[in-house]
């Protein structure tokens, strides 16, 4: 096997896509989880997970990433648009809303379209995830596998998985993407070597992005606010909800989503029935009486997912930062172990769009070794493989 892609995510199911464009099909990609999709979750009204084959003909909210930017964003665009993916703008004509305190009233501000162009997928980023998987080769992925180390040897790469009944797997390869963040790969899988000091600690001091945050979702049978001339957005100081926005579907329901300002740490001692209803009061203050009764509701705490956050992010920052070192800068790992997740993007961390582009650059950068290879064997044919790219 020449290549493993630890992580099925948007970055390791592209990274698969590029491959199989380029005809490399000598891969394997792997999953911890039972589902592709990694931070992309996609759910229908009742709570439950949609089968992906009714792809965005059902109803999904996201509970992970939810917008792209085409004009900020473009690589990303154009492969929505080669994958023929349905999409629409965000809504955000109307007033916002703002509560600064308990112990002041509302404000009501013209709405200044504030979502700067974003657009969301039917059917949820999801959406995204289905399209990418359904054009690879479905036997080079595998679910259900933890990558528990990463061994050099003078040859190549050991790579021991485990699943769900604590059976091991070994598989031997040249190069290994990791789609899975830099903290995260860092502090859960053992490298043999260990990494140099230096890259472990960029890794390790990478925030993973939704790591420390969590949403709620409530469902509505219609966007009653916008009769009122809302546009679903708020801000707030009193919480438990910190933004708001609009989260209907394109053919009617009305649905809004907010991010949880109530710390990681103090959310895992509250139940989610408590924070529901502290939800529903603040979107019955922020858009009336209709706001109190959702005929759904849906959290999502990334601060409890064990396949995303760690405990080092409890306590995350809310923004963006500056992508680590993707390799080794020398020794035994440099060039073969590349982190293409999307906090190793260099215009995009964090977001959707930066997993496409890191994983392209990863990709790219697998490809040219293997060219260089080929050149060193006087195989000339691979040496413009990843032109293309």
């Amino acid at each position: 096997m020449r290549i493993a892609i630890i992580g099925g995510g948007v970055s390791g199911l592209y990274a698969a896509y590029l491959l199989e464009h380029q005809g490399i099909r000598d891969y394997v990609l792997l999953e911890a989880r039972d589902v592709l999709g990694g931070r992309i979750m996609s759910v229908a009204a009742p709570g439950k997970v949609a089968p992906e084959a009714e792809a965005a003909a059902i109803d999904r909210f996201d509970l992970g990433p939810t917008w792209f930017w085409p004009e900020y964003q473009p690589e990303l665009y154009q492969l929505i648009n080669t994958l023929g993916l349905e999409h629409f703008e965000q809504f955000d004509t109307g007033d916002m809303m703002v509560e600064r305190s308990p112990y002041e009233p509302l404000t009501r501000m013209r709405g200044d379209g504030s979502s700067m162009g974003a657009w969301r997928l039917a059917g949820g980023m999801r959406s995204l995830i289905d399209a990418l998987r359904h054009q690879v080769d479905q036997t080079r992925i595998v679910t259900g596998q933890t990558v528990r180390y990463l061994r050099r040897t003078l040859s190549n790469i050991e790579l021991g998985s485990e699943d769900a009944s604590g059976r091991i797997t070994t598989r031997h390869v040249e190069h290994v993407l990791l789609a899975v963040p830099p903290r995260l790969t860092e502090g859960s899988i053992k490298f043999e070597p260990v990494l140099p000091q230096v890259l472990a600690y960029q890794w390790r001091s990478t925030a993973t992005w939704m790591a420390s945050h969590a949403k709620y979702v409530a469902v509505y049978d219609t966007p009653f606010w916008r009769e009122h001339g809302q546009s679903g957005e708020a801000r707030s100081t009193h919480g438990p909800l910190v933004e708001i926005h609009d989260a209907s579907l394109r053919g009617g329901g009305g649905a809004l989503f907010g991010f949880f300002g109530v710390p990681a740490r103090v959310r895992k001692d509250i139940s989610d029935d408590i924070l529901r209803m502290h939800c529903r009061a603040q979107f019955t203050r922020l858009f009336g009486a209709q706001a109190a009764h959702p005929c759904a509701e849906l959290i999502k705490d990334w601060a409890q997912d064990p396949y995303t956050a760690t405990a080092m992010d409890m306590d995350m920052l809310d923004h963006h930062i500056p992508a680590p070192s993707v390799t080794a800068a020398s020794g035994p790992w440099h060039g073969c172990l590349m982190g293409i997740a999307s906090e190793w993007s260099p215009q995009y961390p964090g977001y959707v769009a930066g997993a496409i582009e890191a994983a392209r650059l990863g990709v790219q950068a697998v490809l040219s070794s293997f060219a260089t290879q080929a050149v060193d064997q006087g195989n000339f044919g691979l040496t413009n493989v990843f032109h293309g790219l």
